[in-house]
């Protein structure tokens, strides 16, 4: 329910699994209002994905990622500590970036040493370490997850493929960090959510998993397949997507690239990626062109308006 927290992208699971989902406004450092929902629910797992998670974000004001991030997981681990009697597995989402930067070669491996270089990513490894701190000290059965760059439908459109599809439609440039070589491995939100599950089911108590897209490519490669399929689908008829764009001044301590080794994943729990980049991105561009409504909301602020006449 922060900035990038949007009711609408969930308006119809109601409908589509009555009985089986249930919202509740709270804050995840809340203990007390938390503790009701674990009870009043019966929960006995919980997959904590709440974060703040945009880095230039946390740059320019890192307060909220230390609250949500580490002092929120804190809380939930405290929770589910004593609960340990009906919570049976635990499940903390993280991300590559807290193993800091590749050079050209090699990938994150789940044993690969913690390096994070931006508040944003020094928030998610801290609370990695502490949810690995309360399996080994209380027994709690975690397991965690270190995810490689996400995309696809509902996301907002501050990040990379969704602000070049939206700016492109709209006729405007498209920005492009430092000279674009910015290398990321991409996983396609479906895929990313069958991993968590598979996780939750399959899991081993006290491990981590690494999950990636099999997907490496630079910025430029990213914006300049977008391109591709945006002649393709709604053509300019001022020329091609691609003379947009424009190379803007890189962030501070933008990491180079990642990469992500999921062969554990694959291996143990017999997960792989369904989507390719291509496919992926295809259906990407689709969801946003067929979205345009939602996207205008979003892009006014009118969804945080309908949000607080809902849940004042």
């Amino acid at each position: 329910m922060t900035y990038a927290g949007n009711l609408a992208s969930i308006e119809d699971l109601p409908g589509k699994f009555p009985g089986r989902y249930v919202f509740v406004k709270a804050d995840i450092a809340d203990a007390s209002a938390i503790e009701k929902i674990l009870l009043d629910n019966k929960i006995d797992a919980i997959c904590h994905l709440a974060a703040e998670s945009h880095v230039d974000r946390s740059i320019e004001a890192p307060d909220d990622f230390i609250q949500t991030n580490i002092v929120g997981t804190f809380r939930l681990l405290e929770l589910a500590r004593r609960h340990k009697d009906r919570i049976g597995r635990f499940h903390h989402v993280s991300t590559d970036e807290v193993f800091g930067s590749l050079g050209p070669e090699g990938q994150f491996r789940e044993d690969t040493p913690y390096h994070p270089n931006s508040p944003y990513s020094a928030s998610k490894a801290a609370s990695d370490h502490l949810v690995r701190a309360y399996h080994h000290t209380y027994g709690l059965p975690v397991t965690l997850s270190n995810c490689s760059n996400n995309y696809g439908p509902y996301q907002f459109p501050e990040k990379l493929i969704p602000l070049m599809i939206v700016n492109a439609l709209e006729g405007k440039s498209l920005p492009i960090y430092g000279d674009g070589k910015n290398v990321r491995d991409w996983l396609y939100v479906r895929d990313h959510c069958r991993a968590l599950w598979t996780i939750l089911k399959k899991g081993r108590p006290g491990e981590t998993y690494n999950i990636g897209g099999g997907s490496e490519r630079d910025n430029l490669q990213v914006v300049d397949s977008l391109c591709a399929i945006l002649d393709r689908i709604v053509p300019r008829k001022d020329g091609g997507h691609a003379q947009f764009k424009a190379f803007v001044t890189d962030r501070p301590g933008h990491d180079r690239r990642y990469a992500i080794d999921f062969m554990k994943l694959e291996c143990e729990l017999e997960w792989g990626p369904e989507e390719s980049f291509e496919t992926g991105l295809e259906k990407t561009v689709k969801w946003y062109l067929d979205h345009s409504e939602w996207v205008r909301q979003v892009q006014s602020g009118e969804y945080r308006d309908w949000m607080r006449r809902q849940y004042q």
